[in-house]
């Protein structure tokens, strides 16, 4: 049975967590570089890559020419998956090593915030700053480029647990990932180098199926590819489904291979995060 000091914990916990968010918010938007390089950045590659393949026509249109979809509604789906990893793992890595390389970790383990409230910060950050995100993505294509959006409930819900889950796993997986870095200044030397790689063969920059089959399998562990999938599901015509791996959008597998990675991720997490080195 929970006592009322129990309880009086709890609240003071998720009271805390709260606060946390307003200022890891706060923090972040303060710090141009971030702000940049996972806020921005898949708006401006966006950009570039509406620009850039516009000369071309549509992409995936059939053999008789009809159909197909402008180079910004092509790549909306893979900026969409892009700003969700950068705002996890990217972020969360980066940030939480060198908050225990500068020692802030270290001044928060000495103080009265319970850790859990440490982590509602974190995720409450990238849960606001991801979906304003996302937004920002949508509205941009939308009255930029002119990009029909879909008009079915059944669409906007899939992106919704799509986004979730990518979100959650992303997060996790970047508190995760935070603990490679041998101190603070090396950071972004390690984190920017695996997320680019995982852009590059998971379809994001480059259409899936040019890639080699092997390739395809290797890309076909990490969620990034699940997640691309998925926000392709959302906002491509239906019979794009056919350049897919299996030929189909198999959304079930996707909402399999992220609910795995999410569990695999936060016990690593769980297993790894220290408020200081054991070596420091």
């Amino acid at each position: 049975m929970t006592t009322a000091t129990e309880t009086n914990s709890i609240a003071r916990t998720l009271r805390l967590g709260l606060s946390r968010i307003g200022y890891e918010t706060k923090v972040y938007f303060r710090q141009g570089d971030t702000v940049f390089f996972t806020f921005l950045f898949p708006l401006v590659l966006l950009a570039i890559f509406s620009i850039a393949f516009s000369a071309a026509g549509n992409m995936g249109t059939r053999p008789d020419g009809s159909g197909g979809v402008s180079a910004a509604a092509y790549y909306l789906p893979a900026m969409i998956a892009a700003g969700i990893l950068l705002s996890g793992v990217q972020n969360l890595a980066v940030d939480i090593a060198v908050e225990r390389g500068d020692g802030t970790l270290k001044r928060l383990a000495g103080s009265p915030l319970p850790v859990l409230s440490y982590f509602i910060g974190k995720f409450g950050q990238v849960l606001v700053t991801s979906f304003f995100q996302v937004a920002l993505l949508i509205l941009f294509s939308r009255f930029a480029f002119g990009v029909a959006l879909p008009s079915e409930p059944a669409k906007w819900l899939t992106l919704l647990w799509v986004y979730l889950l990518g979100i959650a796993t992303s997060a996790v997986l970047g508190i995760a990932l935070s603990r490679l870095p041998r101190s603070g200044k090396s950071a972004t030397a390690v984190v920017i180098p695996i997320v680019l790689v995982l852009q590059f063969i998971s379809g994001v920059f480059l259409q899936f199926s040019m890639l080699p089959e092997w390739l395809q399998n290797v890309a076909s562990v990490f969620p990034l590819k699940w997640m691309a999938q998925g926000t392709r599901a959302v906002f491509l015509p239906d019979y794009f489904a056919a350049a897919e791996q299996n030929g189909s959008w198999d959304l079930g597998w996707v909402a399999v291979v992220l609910v795995v990675w999410l569990v695999a991720g936060a016990i690593a997490s769980a297993l790894t995060f220290r408020w200081i080195r054991k070596d420091s």
